[in-house]
């Protein structure tokens, strides 16, 4: 596995389920094409698997 993990919002979380949306805000996301680096542990992966449909994400 990586160190970190590079994560991109990339789809708007509008008309997303409201669920989706706290995963994306918890990540640190606020705007498309905004990036956040988290480190890569299972807890960011799961989150990550949750809202896939919305974000890009690449190992550092």
């Amino acid at each position: 596995m990586a160190e970190k993990l590079k994560i991109t919002l990339v789809k708007s979380t509008i008309g997303a389920v409201p669920k989706n949306r706290k995963t994306v805000e918890a990540l640190g996301l606020r705007k498309l094409n905004h990036s956040v680096e988290m480190p890569d542990n299972a807890a960011i992966r799961g989150m990550v698997r949750q809202v896939r449909h919305l974000v890009k994400v690449e190992e550092i």
